[in-house]
């Protein structure tokens, strides 16, 4: 029987799963957060090296009877950035004499797609905070769209919808724009009236602005029309995100997975973009996923074995 873990680092938990071959979960846990960009290498390592020791303790394993580990974690997209936790991981796993067999980073979103699919070609549409697109061929190649970070990209996700809707309010503090419900929402939320207290708290880092998306989306159902042509102007740009994957993909017939607050849940938006998709891309399949991103890290970990 061969054994793998799959460790999902997110910015506020880390999920950890022990598998056989077959995906069947031995053993699960978890623990805080594993953003190496925010809280660092040394932290991320100690956590994840105390995940992998407690799987293997209640299991009575020993660490290098692993087949393979796969740690997917926020912060990994890039491969520079990701082989150097693999490499501060390793180097105190040395030190802590725990002996790791096949261990590699890769990107969270990596094993969300993986699990989503099964391992099989797919797509993954994220928009939460940020958001980013990522796709699997037939051929086994993975193509990305978007994810450009908040200053040049981000588009249809919450930090650009939120960012739009303070727009509005600021507009609407010095006369540029009309009455909106959106203002009244954010000041009994935020306790802003005022375009002085506005610049105070954004660029003080005193309000998170993708905290704003939520008010946008409630704004555009309760009927405030530029709210509403926020989520036109933003769903129409996960629609561009979607095309491109498809020729990315060579594949009109394309399913895709929606992950992330802003469209994961039901709401105004995410209703708008589902309609969207039915009636200009109706090949388009939008499906939930087979299994979720550590069960992703384990399917990777198997791929990972394979290759070697």
């Amino acid at each position: 029987m061969k054994y793998f873990i799959g460790i999902d680092g997110g910015g506020s938990k880390t999920k950890c799963v022990l598998c056989d071959e077959n995906l069947n979960i031995i053993y699960s846990t978890q623990s805080g957060p594993s953003n190496f960009l925010t809280i660092g290498t040394e932290t991320v390592s100690n956590i994840v090296l105390e995940l992998i020791k407690s799987s293997c303790e209640n299991q009575k394993i020993l660490p290098n009877k692993l087949s393979a580990i796969v740690l997917g974690t926020t912060g990994a997209g890039r491969e520079s950035d990701a082989q150097k936790l693999e490499s501060a991981i390793c180097q105190l796993a040395k030190i802590q004499q725990i002996d790791l067999n096949n261990f590699k980073v890769v990107s969270d979103a990596r094993i969300a797609l993986e699990g989503a699919f099964s391992g099989n070609p797919g797509s993954i549409l994220i928009s939460g905070t940020g958001s980013i697109m990522f796709g699997k061929d037939k051929n086994g190649n993975i193509h990305r769209v978007g994810g450009l970070g908040r200053l040049i990209g981000d588009e249809g996700s919450g930090l650009t919808i939120g960012k739009k809707g303070l727009i509005i309010a600021a507009k609407f503090f010095d006369g540029r724009e009309q009455e909106s419900l959106l203002v009244k929402l954010i000041e009994e939320n935020f306790n802003i009236s005022d375009q002085s207290t506005l610049i105070t708290k954004v660029y003080n880092n005193e309000l998170n602005i993708q905290d704003v998306a939520p008010l946008v989306i409630k704004a555009a159902s309760d009927g405030d029309e530029l709210c509403k042509n926020i989520l036109d102007e933003e769903t129409n740009e996960l629609l561009l995100h979607i095309l491109a994957m498809i020729k990315h993909l060579n594949n009109e017939e394309m399913k895709i997975v929606f992950i992330g607050g802003i469209i994961a849940n039901e709401n105004l938006f995410s209703k708008m973009l589902k309609e969207k998709i039915q009636t200009y891309l109706p090949k388009v399949k939008i499906q939930n996923a087979d299994y979720p991103p550590e069960i992703g890290a384990v399917i990777v970990a198997r791929q990972f074995l394979e290759k070697l």
